[in-house]
């Protein structure tokens, strides 16, 4: 068996895009992952015909996106839209590419939830949260954060600390959906969807699009940006006989932290080396159990750890720079790795992290998975 340090810096991001994300009825998952193709050729500066690889997720076909791109692949896979692809998808489009089974993959990502009317649960997706009734994710991670304020006294306020900070990196981002920043105040002041969650703990659905470019490290100096290293990962799966039985596994802990040093191991690296944590954030209480698991906090103290501004930009660890799901949009994970790819190239303009070298993405999830960007 391989050993995952082999694969360090084998494998570059040499180009990023994404569409616009909101609402737009008049173009479908295709158009919008055409949109965002486009945008990471133009990124990257590659001829479209050395994409030999192509990963598409919750896009329907992959052959018919193939044809609309016009793209004749050497490798294809196509992944379901559950949250937790994104990281699934490019530790497998880096497999691939170290095997050779081709050279060059372009991962695609769209969503036409928003202008569809496409619900997270209830009468669309019964049962998937059962045992108890539950009929949608939100009411799962309510749960699950109220057994963590039981067992260790965390508050609501404190939990306001990851909605303010990331709201507040979306004020910095212009193309963010939601950039009127909030206090804590105001986020107590917010109704409940499912309590003790309210309304500004939930992320956004909108339309919209990603897209990365990935390729070995030879080749990706051929390119007109600076390529961004693939130098870690690790996964874990959480599995149990019901989707909400997960909540019951310590709020994953022991998943996201074998995860993450799996991933710390292969880039040689510790959490004391990373500049931002790009952190799916579905809910806020994810932000909080991630930040235990990776061993930011000790277990059980991710409350009082977040307190006064420590995950914005300028405190202990800035979190989801670019507004992620809560205040920019929900795009499963996928823009998060494309933040941590521009943040390492120095791209992100009033949101920019100084001198940022080392940038981890984050999924605490059923298919949990972590992955380490460093400056190529």
């Amino acid at each position: 068996m391989a050993d995952l340090k082999d694969l360090k810096d084998k494998i570059a991001v040499i180009g990023v895009g994404n569409t616009k994300y909101g609402n737009f009825p008049e173009i479908d998952d295709y158009g919008l992952a055409a949109h965002a193709f486009r945008n990471a050729v133009e990124d990257c500066g590659i001829d479209k015909n050395q994409v030999d690889g192509m990963l598409v997720c919750r896009i329907p076909y992959y052959a018919r996106m193939g044809e609309i791109l016009g793209l004749n692949p050497k490798w294809t896979l196509t992944l379901p839209g559950h949250g937790r692809m994104s990281g699934m998808g490019i530790i497998e489009a880096a497999a691939a590419i170290d095997a050779g089974l081709c050279h060059t993959v372009a991962l695609m990502y769209a969503n036409i939830g928003r202008s569809r009317r496409v619900n997270y649960g209830g009468d669309e997706n019964p049962g998937t949260w059962d045992p108890w009734g539950f009929t949608s994710p939100g009411a799962a991670h309510a749960m699950a954060f109220r057994r963590h304020m039981e067992m260790y006294g965390t508050t609501t306020r404190q939990l306001a600390e990851v909605s303010v900070a990331i709201r507040h990196h979306a004020s910095l981002n212009p193309d963010a959906v939601m950039r009127r920043p909030f206090s804590i105040d105001d986020h107590e002041a917010a109704r409940f969807i499912a309590a003790p969650l309210r309304l500004l703990d939930y992320c956004l659905i909108n339309d919209g699009a990603v897209c990365l470019i990935v390729t070995t490290k030879e080749r990706a100096k051929d390119f007109k940006k600076p390529p961004v290293m693939i130098s870690g990962f690790g996964a874990r799966e959480t599995y149990s006989p019901s989707s909400i039985a997960n909540f019951d596994m310590d709020f994953w802990y022991p998943a996201i932290s074998d995860a993450g040093q799996q991933a710390y191991e292969m880039a040689g690296i510790t959490n004391k080396d990373v500049d931002a944590l790009m952190c799916y954030d579905n809910f806020s209480p994810t932000v909080l159990f991630t930040l235990e698991g990776l061993g930011f906090c000790g277990r059980g103290e991710s409350g009082p750890w977040v307190e006064n501004g420590a995950l914005k930009i300028g405190g202990k660890l800035p979190v989801n720079t670019d507004g992620g799901h809560l205040s920019n949009s929900y795009m499963q994970g996928w823009a998060l790795n494309v933040e941590a790819v521009r943040q390492l190239r120095g791209e992100c303009g009033a949101r920019q992290i100084p001198n940022c070298e080392v940038v981890q993405y984050a999924q605490s999830t059923p298919c949990t998975r972590s992955i380490i960007y460093t400056r190529g």
